[in-house]
């Protein structure tokens, strides 16, 4: 391109000269011409160095278009203060010992989930395990991740220990109870738990009323008996929130996003009741529950269909597929998304992907499943004493009065601590930066 300019201005100053000496319209039609072509030659020199500049590839560090500044990036850290009394430590990027709530505040975590039972111990006082989760462990935990500027999303599960679309078992206090009776029970506690928690000073923005309900709920399995005992919930939490002039918003909770037709179908029946409520959470693990596409329509269609606001109450992805207590992982090798290798990098980007998607179809945002839940000992150890005594493993052996056909098949350890963000000694994953970069891009 050099020589060619080199060229063209040679050709002016012989024309110019040629002009001079002769007709001058002839010359200056001929300068013009050369004075085109050396436009041309400009535009193409230009359009050349644009085609050398490659397009922006986007990465798990690239920050996400139009986020806006109230998309949540939640975590769920039901089990953190079982994890703790196990003797489990954590540290922040530098090497130092620090409460993994600030380090997920620090990494732009904004909101903190919860799960609760009514009564996750047998006669005993022995502890089910799974983090033991009763309300007094929510208002610790609740109160630690409002120090660091978070926001707490409380899920009841209406049970004493797991409630899922396997199993709905109502707290041993209401079994036997008709459902006006355990109506009853469930508005009174739900809002005494409600009342105990903004008491003790925690920040509750969301609260779900059930956990993966798609089934039943409480030991009720009849749609209509659900949604009275939701109806409960919900007249609690806004009968609450009105005393306390407190905005909580009120979420319903499903899973099995594969089934498109069926979720909808269960957010209708809901709106046709008439159930005061604000929006839809959904379960969501890319391992489990089928393309990131189907997941983002989901949560469009409730949006649009009903008015109701949607968002991830539950995703994860594994960095490794190692054991880290010797009790197994629910994810190995073969549960492998395509393009999302078992590493910090693969969880990071499967979880910008997202986030992305969510987005990009006006979502509130994602809650990522038990992040710090880690070993409480070596894979090479015995580590179900410890799991026994402080409840940090899914199950303890106690539960199994409870819930025979489950937890008193399978209790043990941890089977989520490959999905983690601490790696199994307690420091932070490079993958826990992507939230920050998401916001704000990265390196």
């Amino acid at each position: 391109m050099k020589k060619s300019c080199v060229l063209l201005m040679a050709s002016i100053l012989v024309l110019s000269v040629i002009s001079g000496c002769g007709n001058s319209a002839s010359g200056a039609t001929e300068v013009a011409e050369v004075s085109e072509t050396m436009e041309a030659s400009s535009a193409l020199e230009s359009t050349d160095t644009m085609e050398t500049i490659e397009p922006e590839v986007e990465t798990w560090k690239t920050a996400i278009d139009g986020l806006p500044d109230d998309f949540i990036f939640g975590m769920d850290a039901s089990s953190l203060l079982a994890e703790e009394k196990s003797g489990v430590t954590y540290y922040d990027f530098e090497g130092k010992e620090q409460d993994p709530l600030k380090t997920f505040a620090d990494a732009g975590i904004n909101y903190i989930r919860l799960r609760v039972w009514n009564d996750p111990y047998d006669e005993n006082g022995n502890g089910y395990g799974g983090g033991n989760n009763d309300l007094a462990t929510a208002i610790e935990l609740g109160k630690r991740a409002t120090e660091y500027g978070m926001k707490v999303m409380i899920d009841f599960h209406y049970s004493d220990f797991w409630a899922d679309p396997k199993r709905q078992h109502a707290p041993k206090a209401w079994e036997g109870m008709t459902l006006e009776e355990k109506s009853s029970a469930l508005y009174d506690f739900t809002k005494d738990s409600v009342k105990q928690l903004l008491d003790s000073g925690v920040d509750v923005g969301m609260i779900q009323i059930g956990n993966e309900i798609n089934y039943g709920m409480c030991g009720e399995t009849k749609l209509e008996n659900v949604i009275e005992l939701l109806k409960s919930g919900s007249k609690a939490i806004r009968e609450v929130s009105g005393e306390y002039g407190k905005d909580i918003s009120i979420v319903v909770h499903y899973t099995r996003i594969t089934d498109k037709a069926d979720v909808l179908t269960l957010v209708e029946k809901l709106v046709e009741a008439e159930l005061d409520f604000d929006s839809i959470g959904m379960s969501y693990y890319p391992f489990w529950d089928g393309s990131v596409e189907n997941m983002s329509r989901v949560l469009e269609l409730i949006q649009e269909r009903y008015g109701k606001d949607a968002f991830l109450a539950e995703t994860s992805y594994c960095y490794t597929t190692a054991d880290g207590d010797g009790f197994g992982n629910s994810i190995s090798g073969k549960d492998l998304v395509d393009g999302y290798p078992a590493s910090p990098e693969g969880q990071a980007t499967v979880l910008h992907d997202i986030c992305r998607e969510v987005n990009r179809v006006g979502g509130l945002g994602i809650f990522y499943w038990e992040g710090a839940w880690i070993p409480v000992g070596p894979a090479s150890a015995d580590n179900s004493t410890i799991w026994e005594q402080y409840g940090s493993g899914w199950a303890s052996s106690y539960a199994s009065d409870y819930d025979p056909e489950d937890a008193g098949l399978y209790y043990g350890g941890a089977s989520w601590d490959n999905q983690a963000f601490f790696d199994f000694e307690g420091h932070p994953l490079e993958s826990l930066k992507v939230f920050d970069y998401m916001r704000n891009g990265g390196e």
